[in-house]
């Protein structure tokens, strides 16, 4: 599947973040980039570096192999029935709204279309997204092309379109929940006597240095723990004192109240 146009429709952070992953990783030419924003002007930034921008959805969807819908939710319905008349049967559609249906998409096409639903995060601007995409009425070689999109701006896999809502909370959501988890080490670094650059600057790295461990070597979480515990030692104290406060329970709860707001709708 050869493509020579690439429609973005709704260039906010994650459709920016995209279009950046897309040109830093040379996946495609600035030229080959087309965008949508209501406010044109907040996209200067990715039409200096040669995208087209403009704030017409048709324009942006009309001969576009591949059209990138990253608006929200409750815009997704509107912009679809804007841009179907210049779709085609080979138009593939990737929708990046949480908790739309390929079900519910296709019912606003009037032809039959690729769908595709992708949650990346946005890591992605650095190459570094871990991206879940489902299919639907796609044929090998478009899943093949969508999967190599993605895997070229980090890890990108295809899952079943059920675990999508899971997915977003795990990947999507999960890059915020890891932020948190690294403010609040930099915030007790500055507690016991480092500067807030340095605090941040160790933190940072030793949590990615904890996650390449685990990619890197396949491991699981414990066994790496296992490593800097000893009997009587200052790891295992801490550790037992964040279990006491409810660290694991509380992000696992915050996964499942994310999972549970996305499955209610509410």
């Amino acid at each position: 599947m050869k493509v020579n146009k690439l429609a973005i429709i709704g260039g906010g952070s994650l459709g920016t973040a995209i279009a950046k992953g897309l040109i830093s990783n040379e996946v495609f030419q600035p030229s080959q980039i087309f965008m949508t924003r209501r406010r044109v002007s907040l996209l200067a930034d990715m039409q200096s570096k040669g995208v087209n921008v403009s704030k017409d959805n048709c324009l942006a969807a009309q001969g576009a192999d591949i059209v990138l819908l990253g608006v929200k939710p409750y815009q997704l319905e509107q912009v679809i029935r804007e841009i179907n008349p210049v779709l085609t049967e080979d138009t593939v559609l990737v929708s990046l709204a949480t908790g739309i249906s390929s079900q519910q998409i296709q019912s606003y096409c009037t032809l039959q279309v690729p769908i595709f639903r992708a949650m990346p995060n946005t890591a992605i601007e650095i190459g570094e997204s871990m991206t879940c995409i489902s299919a639907a009425q796609a044929n090998e070689e478009q899943e093949q092309k969508i999967l190599e999109l993605f895997a070229k701006m980090g890890q990108a896999l295809i899952i079943p379109e059920e675990l999508m809502a899971a997915s977003t909370v795990l990947a999507a959501c999960g890059i915020a929940f890891a932020m948190r988890f690294i403010r609040a080490a930099t915030q007790g670094g500055i507690e016991i006597g480092f500067g807030s650059k340095l605090a941040l600057q160790i933190s940072a790295q030793t949590i990615k240095g904890a996650a390449d461990l685990l990619i890197q070597k396949g491991t699981h979480p414990e066994d790496e723990i296992d490593k800097v515990t000893t009997p009587r030692g200052v790891t295992i104290s801490g550790l037992n004192e964040m279990e006491h406060q409810g660290f694991s329970s509380s992000l696992i709860k915050g996964l499942l109240t994310s999972f549970n707001k996305i499955e209610n709708g509410k």
